[in-house]
């Protein structure tokens, strides 16, 4: 599910003082944002985008189950539930373990950061949906070429009791030992963060320019039982602000932490109260608009940039692309419906203020097969065992709006793009 194609380079902020949050004060280091959905043809990938369903059903299912251990099931969405663990197809399977498959079409948002003393350095995707920082160890056999964690080179590093373990789409398992050390993105340290070096990666990751993962989210959902790095950096008074924003786009793109960057936003954010305490970014009261008119309401969203995709439940799903005329189902195991192309639907949401609409290039995936005149939109039906009325906004969401994501107002907000 990994990226060959051309790097967009993508800034993070990061804020420097208490004042008022001005670019000015911020500093930029570069991410990189890594292919699309769409193959060179303009017609769309199905078996990356089946590799990419994989991925979010099993990262959420370790959501749910790491929630579970730490609130309990009570606090779950009505119809959540721990789904088994998801599987590729045979055929796909059978592919991934050639060496170097080229999986040329997975979306990331990667950058830099070091951890211990001194740092070593990391390329880790910077992910909303979760809450565990995760890098190669230096025992890893199986990591190829990444930077990996030394514990023996750090002087502040302190192996702690217990183990992580993470699960791939290609069924395979990776652990590690935990850790705590300092972390450091852009001069911002978080001191005795909790994280895991891991002993092994499947081949899905081994092609990977990333070396791990940082989550973004809330406690909740560590499998670590600990708190993320955002969350100790604000802790430790590290940042002025516990709020961070996100620009994701083909160019120009931006997170920046401590703060939202007002030079890529107009007028005002528009803030939502988070709905539930599970340990999501999630809020309520959400409305799906096509062509004017309201084709479902009253359902939940989790904001999540690890995500590409859009998932609702399947029946929902339904009710949305019948409200779009010369729709139908493009392939009934994955969710995938299809459009006419010449003819892309104006597609809103809502959450009680104002309609954000999305972009025609956003909701449109590509062609079902080159020049078939029928487009795949960026919505799917899945049940991702997140509840009955939850909706997973991934990043084809996000590349239509300025999201900040505040710690300190316990809401996600949009604001429209300058």
């Amino acid at each position: 599910m990994f990226c060959k194609a051309s790097l967009v380079t993508v800034a993070l902020a990061l804020i420097a003082s208490a004042s008022p949050i001005t670019v000015e004060s911020g500093i930029r280091i570069p991410l990189n944002k890594r292919g699309s959905l769409t193959k060179s043809d303009g017609s769309f990938n199905l078996e990356k985008a089946l590799r990419e369903t994989v991925k979010t059903k099993n990262k959420h299912r370790q959501n749910l189950i790491n929630i579970a251990t730490n609130l309990g099931e009570s606090v779950f969405a009505e119809g959540s539930q721990i789904l088994p663990l998801a599987s590729l197809p045979i055929h796909l399977n059978k592919r991934q373990k050639e060496a170097l498959t080229d999986e040329d079409s997975d979306l990331e948002w990667a950058g830099q950061l070091t951890i211990g003393t001194p740092g070593q350095t990391f390329l880790v995707d910077m992910d909303t949906g979760s809450s565990d920082l995760w890098v190669p160890s230096s025992s890893c056999t199986s990591c190829g070429s990444k930077h990996t964690y030394n514990a023996a080179s750090s002087s502040t590093s302190h192996q702690q009791s217990g183990n992580f373990t993470i699960q791939y789409g290609d069924g395979s398992t990776a652990s590690g030992n935990i850790y705590t050390d300092t972390v450091t993105i852009a001069g911002i340290s978080a001191t005795n963060q909790t994280f895991s070096a891991v002993t092994s990666e499947s081949q899905e990751f081994q092609a990977d320019p990333t070396d791990g993962l940082i989550g973004l989210a809330f406690p909740p959902l560590s499998n670590l039982r600990q708190n993320p790095f955002f969350v100790t950096a604000s802790n430790e008074k590290a940042v002025p602000s516990s709020e961070f924003g996100f620009k994701l786009a083909s160019s120009g793109s931006e997170l920046y932490l401590g703060g939202t960057d007002s030079s890529l936003f107009k007028g005002s954010i528009e803030y939502h109260t988070l709905s539930s305490s599970n340990g999501f970014w999630q809020i309520g009261g959400a409305s799906a608009i096509v062509n004017g008119t309201t084709v479902t309401s009253g359902f939940q969203t989790i904001i999540d940039s690890g995500t590409t995709i859009m998932y609702g439940p399947p029946s929902d799903v339904q009710t949305f692309y019948a409200a779009i005329p010369g729709s139908a189902v493009f392939d009934q195991n994955s969710g995938y419906y299809s459009y006419p192309c010449n003819s892309t639907p104006a597609v809103a949401f809502s959450w009680g203020g104002q309609q954000w609409p999305m972009t025609s290039a956003n909701f449109n995936l590509g062609e079902t097969a080159e020049g078939s005149g029928q487009c795949v939109g960026a919505l799917a039906g899945q049940d991702l065992g997140l509840g009955s009325n939850v909706w997973l906004f991934g990043d084809s969401w996000m590349k239509n709006v300025y999201t900040a994501f505040s710690f300190d107002q316990n809401a996600v907000g949009f604001a429209q793009l300058a």
